[in-house]
């Protein structure tokens, strides 16, 4: 058994991977400031502080807890939010988990795990499905914050010895995604459906995305945390980056029928203008991420799109 820190464990996707990391016999220590998270998502079992990234006194829980590797989900997630803001994202995307590489080089901390996002640090990309090593052209501060903490975690590992992995999200779907919030497309169209709202797609709608449940994505930090003792020091920061997705593109429109016929919906959606800094089509290629970490998604489109409107409709 490890201790493990989980940030942004009270979050979407921070708490499912703080109920695998448990369920699985790790110890594991929470911090999140719930300005984004949700005590209701929090795992009974998890020792919680509720504590800004930013704050020094993350150094205290540290030197307490002692944690032997650190999962790190805290984040800005709103790539429009970046774009209005870039100062507030970068406060928290990049001074947030300095703060954090700064501790765990501190106290020992065996190695990281980062959620990084394959949506948006390779820009628009030129190949499909996107490879690791593509180019890298973020379109927006949320993706240039992202690529420059793998930068920040390949100079640590370099200068410090901290081991790391990255892992290179698509875009991820599931039950306690928010809504209300502005990122998570599955979230906000289930629940306006459910409610009887129209809801709206900006642009045409053959915008592509890479759409993966979270099940899968807690599964593959914990393939990632089985790795970190064994990872080779990297060449480049694609070494240790893996993208993990479905390999599979699927388009806003088709999204939106699917979702339509789960529940029941017969309205069409409304059509406003394209959004600045979103891309308009990716999906990864996960075959690294199959033959370094034994990763393989699980759950198919339609299967996660109902365990996720069931959970919306419970919460009616």
């Amino acid at each position: 058994m490890s201790t493990i820190l989980v940030t942004g464990g009270a979050g979407f996707i921070g708490s499912h991977i703080s109920d695998a990391l448990i369920d699985d016999g790790h110890k594991v220590v929470v911090v999140d400031d719930l300005s984004q998270g949700n005590l209701k998502n929090l795992n009974p079992n998890a020792v919680f502080y509720r504590l800004d990234i930013c704050d020094p006194s993350l150094e205290l829980v540290f030197e307490k807890e002692r944690p032997e590797y650190v999962c790190h989900h805290a984040a800005q997630i709103d790539v429009r939010k970046s774009v209005v803001d870039p100062m507030y994202d970068a406060r928290v995307n990049i001074n947030g988990f300095l703060n954090i590489l700064s501790c765990s080089v501190k106290r020992g901390v065996k190695g990281v795990i980062f959620a990084s996002s394959g949506g948006v640090v390779y820009g628009e990309p030129e190949v499909l499905p996107v490879p690791e090593v593509h180019p890298k052209g973020p379109l927006s501060p949320y993706g240039v914050s992202k690529l420059s903490s793998e930068y920040y975690l390949y100079y640590y590992n370099k200068v410090f010895g901290l081991p790391y992995i990255a892992l290179r999200y698509a875009n991820v779907y599931g039950p306690r995604q928010d809504p209300l919030g502005e990122a998570g497309v599955v979230a906000i169209f289930s629940n306006k459906m459910l409610r009887g709202e129209v809801p709206t797609i900006y642009g045409d709608g053959n915008q592509v995305r890479d759409y993966v449940y979270v099940g899968d994505v807690a599964r593959a930090n914990l393939l990632s945390l089985r790795q970190l003792d064994s990872i080779s020091l990297p060449s480049s920061i694609d070494d240790h980056a893996f993208n993990i997705g479905t390999s599979v593109g699927t388009s806003v429109n088709e999204l939106y029928s699917l979702l339509s016929s789960i529940i029941g919906f017969k309205e069409r959606a409304i059509h406003d203008e394209p959004r600045k800094g979103e891309l308009y089509r990716t999906f990864l290629n996960i075959d690294k991420a199959k033959d370094k970490l034994g990763f393989k998604p699980s759950v198919s489109l339609r299967d996660g799109l109902e365990m996720t409107v069931n959970y919306f409709r419970a919460m009616k």
